[in-house]
């Protein structure tokens, strides 16, 4: 039998001149459903985590989808017993996902990505379409890459996002002649990872597509060990996207959706 939860988690990265209007409509909204979870509007985008019976989740994806500016918004989904949230938060921030670097404006212009099945194909292989070596980098806070990663991805032990930018200078050498492909968990730290490392001069660098939450969906647990670590009360979802056995952590450095 379904479970009755869904858990959708999504981003948008575009720009907003009207945040505080579009976070009164999207919080009476998802009031009115009943939902919980965290939304993060900026003038950058959105970037959402919100549960709650199926149907009104749709329903509320959906009102969102019909703004035109949110219409390719794609919501990776997951199920659970319950709603891992305790309350509804809409907030307005600065960045939806902080790296302290204005610069860095994926509305516009997306960095290059490889879906799910692509990265899988290049990972057997251990070489992408064109016979280059292929890398996998974490983004993540270190306690997430804890919790599980892709086999022999590199892991610069950051605490928090707005440390990766430093990270990658560090580190920039050790990435020539490779395809690197940045993840994370759906997708917003390395879209805005692979930006970053373009624009600092690496090259062949790819985001993978929906992060490591459609990843698992598409494909599995292939090339992927441990368990995926979300912001929410369920911890760690395992290669079937339902929660794992991973033992629960207290403390998380920096909460994002």
């Amino acid at each position: 039998m379904p479970l009755p939860v869904l858990n959708a988690a999504a981003y948008r990265f575009v720009s907003l001149a009207d945040t505080a209007v579009v976070r009164e409509r999207l919080f009476g909204h998802a009031l009115a459903l009943g939902l919980k979870g965290t939304v993060l509007l900026a003038d950058e985008g959105i970037n959402l985590c919100i549960a709650g019976p199926t149907a009104a989740v749709r329903e509320w994806l959906a009102a969102l989808q019909a703004d035109t500016r949110f219409a390719d918004l794609a919501a990776k989904e997951s199920f659970s017993a319950d709603v891992p949230f305790r309350n509804l938060v809409v907030k307005v921030k600065r960045e939806i996902i902080r790296m302290n670097h204005p610069t860095i404006r994926p509305a516009a212009g997306r960095a290059p990505a490889v879906d799910a099945a692509t990265l899988a194909r290049w990972l057997d292989a251990g070489v992408d379409g064109a016979g280059r070596p292929v890398v996998m980098l974490d983004t993540r806070n270190a306690f997430e890459v804890d919790a599980g990663r892709f086999r022999g991805a590199l892991d610069w032990r950051i605490g928090k996002f707005s440390e990766f930018p430093e990270a990658s200078l560090a580190h920039r050498d050790d990435l020539r002649g490779k395809t690197v492909v940045s993840y994370c968990t759906g997708g917003i730290r390395c879209e805005k990872a692979a930006l970053f490392m373009a624009e600092s001069g690496a090259e062949n660098v790819l985001q993978l597509d929906g992060g490591i939450l459609r990843y698992l969906e598409e494909v599995g647990g292939r090339h992927f060990d441990g368990s995926c670590f979300v912001f929410d009360e369920r911890e760690t979802l395992d290669d079937a996207l339902m929660p794992s056995r991973a033992p629960p952590r207290t403390h998380h450095p920096e909460r994002s959706p």
